[in-house]
């Protein structure tokens, strides 16, 4: 089984309504394409969303990376089975390149291009074998601990920053709607915290999951307070209060929250969540695909985490296509112990699909198990040659 080629197509993604949080507000955005076809004729697709203010990531930095690695490591290795591929492909390694000028990159630099060709890779290898990438991960004896085949899984919904009226409608849209959890964006200059929290609470209910992300918009010295008016609320969670250059503060702060820490921008791969852990700063890792390298990495993280006795979310990056959306449905219906579960808010946000299956989630966050080889959808290959801006061979036929 050999990879006959490898392609890369960058696509704008325009969303249907602009989402605002601390960190940043995105009405679109560039995400990459990875399409792999095997000597075989199975084709395979990923996706990659780069982020500067997370991973260190850009369009420009991620196009370098594509342009400098090694692709001929990949097209050469020898595997025989679905697992050896998924082992083959992480320890595959990207070839060092330049930032953008102000970025300063950590261990986790190149992870969203990482992603892209490892889903591509996967999901071809597994439609050649006939089974769902699910099956590969609930079977692979690194993952044992935290594996656990699920047929149903539920997301979570989000209330972000937006203006008072706007949080009333987005609150009654999740009580209506049945969602379990719900995620509050706070920190936001202009929205008042108090204002959102008791807005969302008062419409959802008292029984409903409310945790809350801040998006490092606070200092260390100001996150107790900032979340003493909070806690009447009941959040069950408080994600990545501090930027990540401030992260290390978290070790005395969380201790005074009354409400557990999870690290998002702090956390895009096992050396962040080593560092986590041995120097205490949460107790939640929030394990999103493409910042943390793949279907691979992210396992990594959740065996990390329940090793040292962290929980851990899914999440998501606002524009995700259905390719990612399927490869977390993936993930989920393999890894047992979510705590909460973000993703497939496809035809909710996405303005054009391109996938022929409809992956968003149905009433109360309810998605099933995708019974498909490979990632389980199929690619609407026109559509992307379509709206393509560029693409690139990284291994020729």
């Amino acid at each position: 089984m050999k990879i006959r080629s490898l392609t890369v197509f960058q696509i704008p993604v325009v969303l249907r309504k602009p989402v605002r949080h601390a960190s940043h507000e995105r009405s679109d955005n560039e995400t990459f394409l990875v399409r792999c076809e095997l000597s075989d004729g199975a084709v395979g697709w990923g996706e990659g969303l780069p982020r500067t203010y997370v991973t260190g990531d850009s369009t420009a930095s991620s196009w370098r990376h594509f342009e400098a690695a090694r692709f001929s490591e990949l097209r050469d290795a020898p595997w025989n089975s679905p697992d050896e591929a998924f082992r083959v492909i992480h320890s595959w390694h990207l070839s060092e390149v330049l930032p953008d000028p102000g970025i300063s990159v950590r261990e986790c630099f190149g992870n969203p291009v990482r992603c892209a060709v490892e889903l591509s890779i996967l999901d071809a290898v597994c439609r050649s074998a006939s089974v769902s990438v699910s099956d590969v991960i609930s079977r692979m004896p690194e993952f044992g601990t935290v594996t656990e085949q699920s047929e149903v899984v539920y997301y979570s919904g989000a209330v972000t920053s937006m203006s008072p009226r706007k949080q009333l409608l987005s609150a009654l849209k999740m009580r209506l709607f049945g969602f379990r959890q719900v995620k509050v964006k706070v920190g936001t200059e202009g929205v008042d915290d108090q204002g959102i929290m008791r807005r969302v609470r008062r419409i959802v209910g008292p029984r409903v999951d409310l945790r809350i992300d801040a998006n490092e918009a606070w200092k260390p010295e100001e996150v107790a307070d900032r979340m003493r008016p909070l806690l009447r609320y009941q959040p069950t969670s408080l994600e990545q209060p501090v930027a990540h250059s401030e992260v290390a503060q978290l070790s005395e702060v969380r201790h005074h929250l009354g409400v557990p820490v999870m690290l998002d921008e702090s956390l895009c791969c096992l050396e962040d969540g080593e560092r986590a852990i041995q120097s205490q700063w949460c107790d939640l890792f929030n394990i999103r695909l493409s910042k943390c390298g793949g279907l691979y990495r992210s396992a990594q993280l959740a065996v990390l985490a329940k090793a040292h006795g962290l929980g851990y979310q899914l999440g998501c990056q606002v524009g995700e296509t259905g390719i990612l959306s399927a490869a977390g449905r993936q993930f989920a219906c393999s890894i047992g112990g979510i705590r909460y579960l973000e993703g497939s808010f496809d035809r909710f946000l996405v303005r054009e699909a391109l996938t022929k299956e409809d992956l968003t989630f149905r009433y109360g966050g309810r998605a099933p198990r995708l019974k498909g080889p490979g990632l389980g959808m199929t690619v609407n290959e026109s559509t992307i040659r379509k709206i393509q801006v560029r693409e690139m061979p990284l291994i020729r036929p």
